[in-house]
């Protein structure tokens, strides 16, 4: 869902910041995150233990499809109360659908429901990205 992509006009995030500010973080927001200098969402994802897809849904309106209109010092939520996954794992290279639910001992099913980002045939996978492996599925009509 994200690739790492590095904006460096300053004149672009200066615009960005007055975009974003607009837009509120959820009141029911679980937990929260002040972007940092260099942070790319998939790091961040993975440094706070929030998947991909989820940082992505949560800040739908925040951050665009490719994660490139972050700037230091916003405000991201990383997980709505009481659907908050924070069971995660990161997608090495070689890693495949089945491997990554195994180690996690859940299914595969269990494991494409709760990141419906990825496709059930698991080819849109990359290195970096970073899945829910919750045993239960969480994912209900709040994320779509």
């Amino acid at each position: 869902m994200f690739r790492f992509v590095q904006v460096t006009a300053l004149v672009l995030s200066a615009v960005l910041v007055v975009t974003v500010k607009s837009v509120a973080i959820p009141a029911n927001c679980d937990r929260e995150y002040t972007v940092q200098l260099g942070d790319f969402c998939d790091g961040i994802s993975a440094a706070q233990n929030v998947s991909t897809y989820q940082l992505a849904t949560v800040n739908a309106g925040v951050i665009n499809s490719d994660c490139s209109n972050l700037f230091e010092g916003e405000l991201l939520c990383l997980g709505i109360q009481g659907h908050d996954c924070t069971r995660v794992s990161v997608v090495q290279s070689g890693d495949s659908c089945p491997a990554i639910a195994s180690a996690a001992g859940i299914s595969v099913a269990t494991l494409l429901s709760n990141n419906p980002n990825v496709a059930s045939d698991c080819t849109n996978i990359y290195p970096g990205e970073v899945f829910c492996i919750r045993s239960g599925q969480y994912i209900d009509t709040l994320f779509g």
